[in-house]
């Protein structure tokens, strides 16, 4: 098909959706339990926990990063939570995506790869804590975070790790640690991320550095293909979507993928329509089987969030009819 053509049909597509958002009420959605309901509890999530540092010790692996599941049942319309989600937990890559009766809603803040003309970016994540209640607190969580001597070693293994992916579709000397361990602030969490960049070889295109980049190494663990062996054999369920990509490859030859995570993949074409929330965390040697499970809890808050802000809605809007 003509590329023209192509672009015009995507232009008025994406002018339609821009409409409907601008119009996105919270009013459409009823019947939505609770979201109590785990895929696995926190005993069973935590004893995974403990059989990944196992392997670490064993010298399996380095790091794997294990995720577990929230899910609740009930109509959602997927318009309505993005729009929440956006008010609630704004970030650098917003999307909503429909592929037969699923749609995946998202707010991911961390970018897989980024190719602008030769330059490539990649952005990994590694390190999470709580919000403060106040800009001092904020500060002294944050602050907390970075001297923790686990996260730093786990965020440095990460980068060193991301360095390597870039690195096989890099120029000769071209990849730079631009930024180390800034710490950036969202709705409900705070995060260490770094900023990797190289140029792109003359042999190489968008289509070669997303193959070198994915899956990230923050959502697998150390090294790649072993952890994700142990990865599918101790989570309960497939991850779909989680941990994937999401974004675009341009007509100009540029690409921008974020990692999809902090996303809520909402099943419609059910009797019993559902709406399936996940994350996860890295464990290494000196884990702590519950304090990885409430890292997972707090990387669900911004999506929980506006899950809730969409029941108290209904909720309300049905105690005054």
């Amino acid at each position: 098909q003509d590329p023209g053509v192509t672009y015009d049909t995507l232009a008025t597509e994406a002018a339609t959706v821009a409409d409907t958002l601008a119009n996105a009420s919270t009013s459409q959605m009823g019947g939505f339990d609770s979201f109590e309901e785990n895929v696995g509890d926190q005993s069973a999530y935590e004893a995974a926990v403990r059989e990944t540092k196992q392997r670490v010790l064993d010298g399996d692996i380095y790091q794997g990063v294990i995720s577990r599941v929230r899910e609740a049942i009930g109509p959602i319309d997927p318009i309505d939570l993005y729009a929440a989600l956006r008010d609630v937990n704004p970030s650098p890559y917003m999307y909503l995506l429909q592929h037969d009766d699923q749609h995946i809603v998202g707010a991911s803040p961390e970018t897989l790869v980024s190719v602008q003309g030769s330059r490539i970016v990649s952005n990994p994540i590694a390190g999470t804590c709580s919000r403060g209640s106040s800009p001092v607190e904020d500060r002294r969580l944050a602050g907390e975070m970075l001297a923790d001597s686990k996260e730093r070693s786990e965020h440095t293994m990460l980068v060193d790790l991301a360095r390597n992916d870039v690195r096989r579709v890099a120029s000769p000397g071209s990849v730079r640690v631009q930024e180390f361990m800034n710490v950036l602030k969202y709705s409900h969490v705070q995060h260490i991320e770094s900023t990797v960049t190289a140029t792109l070889a003359s042999d190489a295109d968008v289509f070669d550095a997303t193959r070198a980049t994915f899956p990230a190494g923050t959502l697998t663990g150390a090294p790649k293909m072993r952890a994700m062996e142990i990865i599918d054999e101790l989570e309960q369920n497939p991850r779909g979507v989680y941990g994937g990509g999401v974004g675009y490859f341009s007509l100009s030859g540029d690409a921008d993928f974020a990692i999809v995570i902090r996303t809520a993949t909402v099943e419609t074409g059910r009797d019993m329509p559902r709406t399936r929330v996940q994350a996860g965390a890295g464990i290494v040697a000196d884990s702590e089987p519950a304090a990885e499970y409430t890292e997972t809890e707090q990387k669900m808050d911004g999506v929980l969030a506006a899950l809730r802000t969409l029941s108290e809605t209904e909720s309300s809007e049905e105690a005054s009819q």
